[in-house]
């Protein structure tokens, strides 16, 4: 039987996995809230740049506001919105779910457990990724991890749903290479550790990984954030597990795997990348900095811990959005401020 497959979210990333399922020849419609991004789909397609190739893919792109009157229900919907949306995007999906329908995020922050109370543990799996790309302009993407430099992690919530994992590895094998994680939500701790490290510093100072590598002292601040991080999850019970191609014998006993995930990642993504956070501040729109640093910076404040580089840059995120301060390189000193530097 074809699956009815369904990308809820069609920004930069959500546009590369629904470009690459559809170009696949999969069953796929693309669901967004952008209206000149939708409209742009529906006329031209996407265009997805990439260093060494571009992909041109003709699309059935719909806008949120029809979906009701599709009459459609998906076998499969893959969440690729910021954290910031997944419940309220879980609960508008839910009832066009087919009885054994699944809806997994494909995002960042700690979402999985989120969109389980809603859809049920029974209807979804969790998922990691790594995937860096951009969007300004309605339907055309900048990808910067082409699929072969594209990850990702899926694992089952619970038991009965390791049946599935195969079937959505195989769907996802058309965007990237597809690990099945014995501990996803590990996982997904990981790449928060990763996205702690270096979204919300990069979006602050408006500098991709290339110039920021350049600040004295910017690296060990960088490691130092991911270090915090680490720190928590550890107490809320969270492993060091392997993602983005890292081995399991890489990571066992190191002392240094903040390094080696924010080593990867920069090898993966390159130095040129603008990160989603810094996209958020260039359009004047809300980041997932809450989601990532500030959650870093409540949940290590709530057991006695302290998270000051996260909190720091948390803070400043939030006077970003309060129109007091722009995303500038002049921001890395408010960092060193912060911390007595």
């Amino acid at each position: 039987m074809v699956k009815k497959i369904a990308v809820l979210g069609t920004g930069a990333n959500g546009s590369c996995i629904a470009a690459d399922l559809t170009n696949a020849g999969h069953d796929v419609t693309l669901i967004d809230q952008w209206p000149a991004h939708v409209e742009k789909m529906k006329a031209d397609g996407l265009t997805i740049n990439m260093e060494n190739a571009t992909l041109e893919v003709k699309v059935r792109a719909e806008h949120m506001c029809d979906v009701c009157s599709l009459g459609e229900k998906y076998n499969v919907v893959f969440l690729t919105v910021k954290a910031f949306d997944a419940r309220w995007m879980a609960e508008f999906i839910k009832p066009y779910l087919t009885d054994d329908g699944l809806l997994i995020g494909i995002q960042n922050g700690m979402t999985a457990n989120d969109i389980a109370e809603i859809v049920g543990p029974h209807h979804t799996l969790g998922c990691a990724i790594e995937l860096s790309a951009e969007l300004f302009d309605p339907g055309i993407i900048k990808r910067n991890t082409p699929p072969d430099r594209t990850w990702l992690g899926i694992g089952a919530l619970e038991p009965s749903m390791e049946k599935r994992l195969a079937e959505i590895q195989e769907i996802l094998s058309d965007v990237g290479t597809v690990d099945i994680v014995e501990n996803i939500l590990s996982a997904k701790w990981m790449k928060l550790i990763i996205n702690a490290m270096s979204m919300g510093l990069k979006g602050i100072t408006n500098m991709t990984s290339g110039e920021i590598f350049q600040v004295s002292g910017m690296r060990d601040i960088m490691l130092r954030a991911g270090e915090e991080t680490l720190t928590i999850g550890h107490e809320l019970g969270y492993k060091n597990v392997p993602i983005a191609g890292l081995m399991p014998e890489e990571i066992e006993g190191t002392n240094r795997l903040c390094e080696l995930m924010l080593n990867q990642t920069t090898a993966h993504v390159g130095l040129t990348n603008k990160v989603a956070v810094l996209q958020d501040h260039l359009k004047g729109r809300y980041s997932e900095v809450n989601q990532i640093n500030g959650f870093v910076a409540d949940e290590s404040e709530a057991r006695g811990l302290e998270a000051p580089i996260n909190r720091a840059i948390t803070e400043i995120t939030k006077r970003i959005y309060a129109g007091e301060l722009k995303p500038h390189p002049s921001n890395v000193a408010l960092i060193q401020e912060a911390l007595g530097i």
